[in-house]
């Protein structure tokens, strides 16, 4: 079964394999075992210690095959961002340049070095094995998180982001980055996203320019590549954007790639997810066509959150009635309350 559960000290290695798997442009997951371990502890942390906005607290995720006992992708949730240092983004604006005289009017597309998602949560560090990117396994670790949101709001911040990996290719070379950054930060575009991946942000502040830079002096292939993703990041884009999130014109600094955004009551499976209390039977019997949708089931535990994708059948009234192994997947008994909903929203 593949089963999500949050982060523990023993995934480490677990970790650092998936991070060589992400390559260059995966600047949450760096390929760096010191600071693998700090991403541990800080999830840790999280899970055991109370609500507490003022500080930036990591929830951590990993989706496990547990018919291998094989770690095979990651997630998180950041409940704020840019509190303990500044968070930077691309603001896409507009100047206007007019003569009255002349009879001209242009208008030209900027970027602003903006601070504009502080104190936003933040869903991050999306990353699944190649080998298991079927059976809508991508599907299951992405929207977990959104079932932890929706029972433990009061852990995070009322608005969410969700940076997307921008474009870049096989040499870890950036359009975008080639385009603009280099220019100001005299460092390859790998050594700059290691050193961010790193925690490392003061250099931004100190080298980039304040001033609006005008879009459509950048050369094209920069040009073409702002608010676009990564090949591989194209999925999860489209899947965010399911449940409700939208790109409002912001970028990230050093690839371009799109910031969307949305409000945390607003996300379909947050919205739409019902609680019941369960009552657990050696089997039962399902009659589901295959071609409907299954389900996202979670428990109600913080330190012990356990969530899965099953086809279950969910009653108008009264309790759900799962299976015993459904139960011990997720870590419940009878009368305890799992959380529901389904893996995919109404077509519109």
């Amino acid at each position: 079964m593949m089963i999500i559960r949050p982060l523990m000290e023993t995934d480490a290695d677990a970790l650092l394999n998936l991070a060589h798997k992400a390559g260059i442009g995966f600047t949450s997951l760096p390929a760096d075992p010191d600071r693998i371990a700090c991403k541990i502890a800080s999830s840790l942390a999280a899970f055991s210690g109370q609500a507490n906005l003022k500080h930036e607290q990591s929830y951590m995720f990993v989706l496990e095959d547990t018919l291998v006992s094989k770690v095979v992708g990651i997630c998180g949730i950041e409940s704020s961002i840019g509190l303990s240092s500044p968070w930077y983004s691309y603001r896409i604006g507009t100047l206007v340049h007019s003569s009255r005289e002349l009879s001209v009017h242009n208008t030209f597309p900027t970027l602003y070095l903006s601070n504009d998602q502080t104190a936003c949560a933040e869903v991050c560090t999306l990353f699944l094995d190649p080998n298991y990117r079927h059976s809508k396994n991508g599907n299951l670790l992405s929207k977990s998180r959104f079932l932890f949101l929706a029972e433990f709001p009061e852990r995070f911040e009322s608005k969410i982001i969700a940076e997307m990996r921008g474009v870049s290719n096989d040499d870890g070379q950036s359009p975008f980055w080639d385009g603009l950054g280099a220019h100001f930060f005299d460092m390859p575009f790998a050594d700059a996203d290691h050193l961010t991946g790193l925690g490392k942000k003061e250099f931004i502040a100190e080298l980039m320019p304040r001033h609006p830079l005008y879009i459509n002096l950048l050369p094209q292939e920069a040009q073409d590549v702002i608010g676009k993703v990564h090949a591989s990041t194209r999925p999860a884009r489209k899947m965010l954007e399911d449940e409700g999130f939208r790109y409002q014109g912001y970028v990230d600094i050093f690839d371009g790639g799109p910031a969307l955004e949305t409000q945390v009551q607003d996300i379909r499976a947050v919205r739409d997810s019902k609680c019941y209390t369960v009552t657990v039977k050696d089997t039962v019997e399902d009659n589901r066509p295959a071609s409907e949708t299954p389900y996202l089931v979670s428990n109600t535990s913080l330190t012990g959150y356990r969530c899965t994708m099953v086809y279950i059948k969910t009653p108008e009234f009264g309790p759900l009635c799962i299976s015993t192994e459904l139960a011990t997947a997720l870590h419940v008994t009878t009368g305890d309350s799992i959380r529901v909903v389904p893996l995919f929203g109404p077509r519109l």
